[in-house]
């Protein structure tokens, strides 16, 4: 089985943002919970929204282009 891109997710100072997500979003990210808690061995799977932000920050990473423009050289 391939390894998700998600590992563990640590605890982290929350700031709170309010969003709405289109029901198959939810429901996916509701699987992916569940997939997540498998493979990482915990004994339930997080909330939905512990999910996103671990996922929002990896995506950031990877996304090339802002990365560049994160950079402070390229300001």
């Amino acid at each position: 089985m391939t390894k998700l891109r998600l590992g563990r997710i640590e605890d982290d100072k929350p700031v709170k943002v309010t969003i709405e997500l289109p029901g198959a979003v939810h429901r996916d990210l509701a699987r992916y919970a569940d997939a997540h808690a498998r493979e990482t061995g915990i004994e339930r799977p997080l909330p939905v929204e512990r999910l996103i932000p671990p996922m929002l920050e990896r995506f950031m990473a990877s996304d090339r282009a802002f990365a560049r423009r994160r950079s402070p050289s390229a300001v």
